[in-house]
Formats: structure tokens, sequence, C-alpha cells
């Protein structure tokens, strides 16, 4: 037989109000009461319906999430795990909208899907505009940035992001500090509104190479499946070969390096390589690398957004990450 909210409140020896606002209202119940509540629901198998709770409440009980490219990507899929294991607990679910091109990015701001079924918005690594921001702010719900261009000038109510610009120049006075004055630097022809953060990780390295005598080699390509075979060709077919390559992302160079080996380099005595991201398999591979932590940041968002929620100030609502340079193995001082 089915458990009720009366069996709930029997066993936790408490009022049925309190059992309902343990569920709807857990701000209003002390932490002891309401862990007496939840063990008697989880003894009985009992769950309060949620669009009881959402009525009770009235919330959605749903974050939007907007996110540029592909979900399978690393930061992309971290991100989205330290969402998911903030908001779950919270008992909130999350819809996702991918915005891999313009024409899906204009046809979500001209729907705006997320009106009245949405708590908070949160948008991650790429640029809004004004008018778009104008859309969001109609829903009157929190709007957060991961990794978002200018979040406090557009508007947001709070951001964290990764210090892209401190990353970059790590990676690109390491090889310099080395001796490398021949570097490429290899980037995905992202549309750059659509994936701000990686539009200023190859700013902030160009600045700094050429802040410093350095001229780097660009070389770009798509994020199809064989976007690195390609570059590869590239490289192959460029007049010489770089001392060290750059790579806007681990998801880069980590097939980079197989393949230049396949090709009969050895890395790093013939070619340095430094990624960004310090992502799965970057360790096992010995690959010097940028850190950064999304499923840190993601937490962190999580908890502005669920504060902006509940009306709560926030303390720092415009956080930043610091970038650590990971050296390894893939990098080595030139060989002259």
């Amino acid at each position: 037989m089915k458990s009720s909210i009366q069996d709930v409140a029997q066993l936790a020896h408490v009022s049925i109000s309190t059992v309902s606002r343990s569920f709807t209202r857990p701000d209003l119940v002390s932490k002891a009461t309401r862990d007496k509540v939840m063990k008697a629901a989880d003894e009985l198998n009992f769950s309060i319906s949620r669009s009881a709770a959402a009525l009770k409440t009235g919330r959605a009980l749903r974050i939007a999430v907007l996110i540029s490219g592909r979900l399978n990507l690393w930061f992309s899929s971290s991100i989205m795990e330290g969402l998911n294991e903030s908001f779950h607990d919270e008992g909130y679910d999350i819809s996702i909208y991918q915005m891999s091109s313009a024409e899906e990015r204009r046809a979500f701001f001209d729907m705006l899907p997320v009106r009245r079924n949405v708590d908070a918005v949160i948008v991650i690594s790429f640029d809004i505009d004004s008018n778009e921001i104008r859309q969001l702010r109609s829903v009157d719900v929190p709007i957060v940035g991961i990794n978002s261009s200018l979040p406090e000038e557009r508007g947001f109510n709070a951001a964290v992001r990764i210090d892209d610009k401190q990353g970059s120049e790590l990676a690109a006075r390491h090889l310099i500090t080395l001796g490398h004055r021949d570097i490429a630097y290899i980037r995905t022809d992202r549309e750059v509104t659509l994936h701000f953060s990686v539009q200023g990780r190859f700013d902030s390295f160009m600045t700094c190479c050429k802040s410093n005598g350095v001229e780097p080699r660009v070389f770009v390509t798509d994020e199809g499946k064989n976007n690195v075979s390609k570059v590869v060709t590239q490289l192959l077919s460029s007049d010489h070969m770089p001392t060290a390559i750059a790579c806007q992302e681990d998801g880069i160079a980590i097939p980079l390096l197989f393949q230049l080996e396949r090709n009969g380099f050895t890395i790093p005595n013939d070619i340095s390589i430094i990624g960004y991201d310090d992502s799965t398999y970057a360790r096992d591979l010995g690959l010097t690398t940028i850190r950064q932590t999304p499923v840190e940041m993601a937490h962190e968002a999580a908890r502005m957004t669920l504060a902006l929620i509940d009306k709560q100030p926030l303390d720092e609502p415009f956080k930043t990450f610091p970038a650590q340079l990971i050296v390894r193995s893939t990098t080595a001082r030139l060989r002259r």
C-alpha cells in the first residue's frame, strides 16, 4: 500500500503541516525536524507530489540552462555534472537549451520558452546582447552566467568565470620562457558570441606573445569528427613545423599529440604541446595544460542561483576562479 503524508507525520511524531513544509518550505523547518521527517519519508518510500510542491511554493522547481556547443565536450559535461549535483539535492530539475547556431539562438529568444516555466536562467560561455537581456528580464527571474562576457555590464544578477586572461598568459609565458619563438595556436571556428570564453583565451594568448616579440601562427579548424586530422594536414603542409603548439583546449591537444607522434614527431623533443582545461586523461598522458575547475564553478553558480531565488543577498555576486599552469612532460626547453 502506498504511504500517505499522514503515515509520515505519525512515524516522525510531527504534524501533517510540518511534513508538508519540510518538502515545500524547508527554510521554515529546523534542520533536526526536517531530517526526522525525511528519515521517516525514506523508510515509508514516500514522496510529495512535485506539482503540489510547485503549487505550494509558487515555483516551477526548474532551472533553464543556455549552453553553446555540444554537451559531450569536457567543459560542458563537467558544468552540467556540477549543476545537477547541486540542484537535484534541492528538488530542482534542469532544462537544457543548446545554442549551436545563430538560428537556434534566435529561435530561443523569439519564442522565449522559459517564460513562467523556470525559476532562474543560467547562461554558459556565450555573449548575450542587450536586447536578449531585456527579453530574459521580462521573465522576471535571476540570470546567472558561467564564463559569460561582461556579465555585470550586461545586467546579470551573478556570475562565475575562469580567469581566461590569466590562464592564456600563463601558457604563453611558459612557452616563451622555454625559449620558443616559433609558436602555433590551434583554435576552432566557433561563432564568437556562441562561445565567448575560447575567444578570450585566444585574444589573451596572442596579446601576451606579441608583447614579448612573438607572432604566433594561427591554425583554425572546425568542430567535426576529423578536425584534428585537418589541422595536422595544415601543419604538415606549412613551410616548417613550429617548435611549440598551444591549443584552445585539451580536446584538441590530446588527439594532436597522438597524431603528431604517428607522423614521426617526438613530443616534446621535436614539438612542445600545451593544452587548456586539465581535462580527463590529461594527467595520464602527461599533458602540460592550464587547469580550470568547472564542477567547482558550477557548484558556486548553483549556490548563487538558489540564493537569488530565495531573494537572499550575495556577498560576492561576480566571482573569478584563478587558472593554474600544470607543467607535465609535453613541454620542454627549446633545443638549439
